[in-house]
């Protein structure tokens, strides 16, 4: 085995590590070609380059840092038709944001893509052309994406078991460019201000697996532009035996505006059992209404007041049939904090198994016994953190769901999560299907296929619109259907030369069957002087990804992207009546056109000592 393998290595005394920095210049050009709806396709070349650098302070502490980055040859975003009232959270794909990160993300108060985000008037300015204040102007440049002029991560931790880290990154200025094509006159407005995003943690390892974490996130922007500033606390606490647990979180938030500001705080607290076969828990999440730390962390919405209890046998000994086992059921009760109004009582089952052949099967019921209040669907006030709410009256409702995998280890792999929900409503199933199938065809490639099917029969959500002569929230019953295809995978040509790719293809479609009135008890009354299916949507995303890659020498590589996507402009292209079903979408798909980028990029990799080497040669 390989531990029989180990041994004893003595004699070394004294020994130096070497300095560790090194240095990763960049160089990279491409070429992009985007369809404009009702006008030539806008084609420009994409020079760009920078650098990345790692400094090895002590053997406890590193510093990293990247100048002028590009992060242009990453996996796209999985894009959906975002008809909630929650904004949408993405995965971070950026290297930089994803290496040595977890001190920064423990607090749960830094979401790194808000570096380098949208520009917080992208949208605003679109507004503003298309019969606003610039009715007069059309936009031949509004960047959705925000530049970095760097960005630096500091991190380590102490003999006494502090961990510190510190990042810092200063985002470009980005200006919408607008043309009056009735004088020729250009102007540049701008959308997102030159801004200094700040998170320094503080992490105290204690004993019995106790800490303390102090986490603080500034967003300072430049001029009148909104600053922010999120401060939270970390305490765990558990026994010498590591039976029983403590876990506390406050946290507040601060807001500089024109307006004043505004502040909030949030907190949470759970007691419990952490170990042994039976485990239970108690716990509290309190989020006053304008805890706010979007600026540099995600929250889907605050004003919360929920309660939770939950517990569960555990079954860690080998058994006939199973490696472990483990049996939970929880309680929740939420209302929202500000007003008190009650929200939603939940409860939840669930049997997880693990078998001797390492397949594993979960099975899980909720249940919603009562109906339930919905205070942010009808976006009244449309502000998240405004109250008061107007509620939406929801039913009661069950959901059943199984979800497992096969054993990972062997060529084929499989996992699946199908599940059932039905309320007292007529006609009103939920279904969902989560197919995935890996499949390894030696070492060098191996093909991912998966796919998603969900259909809410009788969904009852805001129509997107309101009435025009009294400005309230129109509700709508209506068919909801989405469907993702997802194709990866990966070849190797030798250990440092490899191709990767990914297809995506996401479809939605929204048929409108009733329109409603939303009375003051939060209960609807159907209206018919709207024909709900004109207002029908069909909405498909598309993306390939595909990068080679070349490790010539070590650190040092040559990377080929290419992308290929949908744009916004024709997500909504496809005619949903002629073309009603995922297939017929699919087929569609490339009749519309399509935006394309070629990229090439050259990093070469330099340490310390090769460039004292090279010194040493002249």
């Amino acid at each position: 085995g390989f531990a029989n393998q180990f041994g004893d290595l003595a004699g070394l005394q004294n020994l130096v590590p070497p300095l560790r920095l090194s240095f990763s210049p960049y160089i990279s050009g491409g070429y992009r070609s985007t369809p404009v709806l009702m006008e030539a396709n806008k084609n420009e070349w994409l020079p760009s380059g920078g650098m990345d650098v790692k400094y090895g302070i002590d053997e406890s502490f590193t510093l990293d840092a990247t100048l002028i980055p590009d992060f242009g040859q990453v996996i796209s975003d999985n894009v959906v038709n975002n008809i909630s009232p929650f904004e949408v959270q993405f995965r971070e794909n950026r290297p930089f944001f994803t290496e040595g990160t977890e001190l920064f993300n423990k607090a749960g108060i830094f979401y790194s893509r808000r570096v380098g985000d949208v520009p917080e008037r992208y949208f605003g300015i679109q507004d503003d052309v298309n019969g606003g204040a610039l009715g007069n102007y059309k936009i031949s440049k509004n960047p959705s994406v925000t530049k970095l002029y760097n960005a630096l991560k500091f991190s380590g931790r102490t003999k006494r078991n502090l961990g510190i880290g510190i990042f810092n990154a200063i985002t470009q200025p980005v200006y919408a460019k607008l043309n009056n094509p009735i004088s020729g006159a250009d102007t540049s407005v701008l959308t997102g201000a030159l801004t200094n995003f700040n998170v320094i943690v503080l992490d105290q390892a204690l004993k019995n697996r106790s800490y303390v974490t102090f986490t603080n996130t500034n967003v300072l922007r430049n001029g009148t532009e909104r600053d922010a500033n999120v401060t939270a606390l970390d305490v765990a606490l558990y026994d010498k035996k590591n039976q029983f647990g403590l876990i506390l979180g406050p946290k507040y938030s601060r807001i500089f505006d024109s307006n004043g500001g505004y502040d909030g705080f949030s907190n949470y607290l759970e007691i419990g059992k952490v170990s042994g076969k039976f485990r239970y828990s108690l716990s509290n999440t309190l989020e006053s209404a304008k805890y706010d730390p979007n600026d540099l962390g995600f929250i889907y919405s605050p004003n919360e007041f929920l309660t939770e209890a939950e517990a569960s046998y555990n079954i860690f000994e080998e058994s006939k049939y199973f490696l472990n086992q483990r049996y939970s059921l929880s309680v929740s009760q939420a209302y929202l904090f500000k007003q008190f109004d009650y929200q939603q009582t939940g409860i939840e089952a669930s049997a997880f198994w693990i078998f001797k052949n390492f397949w594993d099967l979960n099975i899980r019921a909720e249940i919603q016994p009562k109906w339930y209040n919905d205070f942010f669907e009808l976006r009244t006030p449309t502000d998240i953190f405004e109250t008061p709410r107007r509620k939406l009256r929801k039913a009661r409702n069950y959901f059943i769901g199984v979800t497992g995998s096969s054993d990972s280890r062997k060529k084929l792999f499989v996992s699946w999560d199908l599940g059932f929900a039905q309320s007292p409503l007529p006609a009103d199933p939920f279904t969902s299907a989560d197919i995935g199938v890996r499949y390894r065809f030696g070492d060098r490639f191996s093909m991912s296929l998966n796919l998603v099917r969900r259909h809410d029969n009788g969904q009852y959500g805001y129509a997107l619109m309101n009435d025009p002569s009294t400005n309230e929230p129109l509700l709508a019953r209506r068919k909801y259907t989405d469907v993702t295809a997802i194709i990866s995978g990966t070849y190797s040509f030798t250990s440092r030369m490899n191709l990767s790719f990914r297809g995506r293809h996401y479809w939605n479609r929204i048929h409108n069957t009733n329109f409603f009135d939303v009375i003051p008890d939060g209960n609807w009354v159907e209206r018919f002087d709207y024909l709900p299916s004109n207002y029908n949507k069909n909405y498909n995303a598309f993306n390939i990804d595909v990068f080679y890659t070349w490790d010539f020498r070590l650190g040092s590589r040559i990377v080929l992207g290419y992308k290929n996507w949908v744009t916004p402009q024709y997500d909504s292209f496809i005619n949903g009546v002629v073309y009603p079903d995922y297939a017929d979408n699919a087929k569609q798909i490339f009749s519309i056109p399509h935006g394309n980028e070629l990229t090439l990029r050259f990093i070469y990799f330099l340490n310390y000592q090769q460039l004292r080497d090279m010194k040493k040669s002249l």
